[in-house]
């Protein structure tokens, strides 16, 4: 009777864990919209990075959840193992690329843009605030203009209204609401494409579920429900 009760415990542990490793988590910021950010209605996250991943997830019959993160830590805690893949908005560059493994685009790359209190902010010679360790901050770095960083999107904003910068670059996307809305904001120079495009973020050695989930967004860019869906999110923004 014990070899049974001790066998069906171990049935059960056994169960438990592949039912853990079942699990997808997903990781994202939560703090960057249109891309993700917590719905106000719900508390949970919502947004671009939701909507693609909850239907590759369901494509690729994952049971996937989501985890919040800051964006600062994001990349050390996907390798550590703290969740499984990253959608945040997240570009694909070659220094990423180098530290963790990316699927296939599902996005398009997405224009940067200056947003400052002024029409007339020469850029070449301003102090530009941009979110620390985006694409935006090292562009700034190669551009020779004067860079501060903060931790979140908003707090660029921020600085940018009280003083502390001349100018934010952000994603476009990012700032079109905070320009729209605000009438002491303005577009300013050229915008700017960086980066390959959005996509999940892997650790490299989830070979087998970077199979899953490119098949996944394949399939979606094939029967356009990817295009829908930046359409819906993104007002004239080029698909695929």
């Amino acid at each position: 009777m014990k070899t049974v009760l001790i066998a069906s415990a171990a049935l059960a542990l056994t169960a438990a864990a592949a039912l853990a490793q079942d699990v997808v988590r997903m990781g994202t910021e939560g703090a960057y919209p249109p891309f993700n950010f917590i719905d106000d209605a719900t508390g949970e996250v919502a947004g671009f990075d939701i909507d693609v991943g909850n239907e590759a997830c369901s494509r690729a019959e994952l049971n996937c959840e989501w985890v919040k993160n800051d964006w600062d830590s994001i990349i050390p805690n996907l390798v550590s193992g703290n969740f499984d893949t990253i959608m945040a908005g997240m570009s694909i560059t070659p220094e990423r690329d180098a530290v963790i493994d990316f699927t296939q685009n599902y996005l398009p790359p997405e224009p940067s843009a200056y947003a400052a209190l002024s029409d007339d902010v020469e850029i070449g010679d301003a102090v530009i605030a941009a979110q620390t360790g985006t694409i935006q901050a090292g562009y700034v770095v190669e551009s020779g203009a004067t860079i501060v960083e903060f931790p979140t999107p908003d707090d660029t904003i921020a600085a940018v209204k009280n003083g502390e910068a001349d100018a934010v670059l952000a994603d476009k996307a990012f700032l079109e609401p905070f320009v729209n809305e605000d009438p002491d904001l303005f577009f300013v120079a050229d915008d700017v494409l960086l980066g390959g495009g959005l996509g999940v973020g892997l650790r490299e050695s989830d070979t087998e579920l970077k199979i899953k989930l490119d098949a996944a967004i394949q399939s979606m860019k094939d029967d356009g429900s990817l295009n829908e869906l930046i359409a819906k999110w993104f007002d004239e923004r080029p698909g695929f």
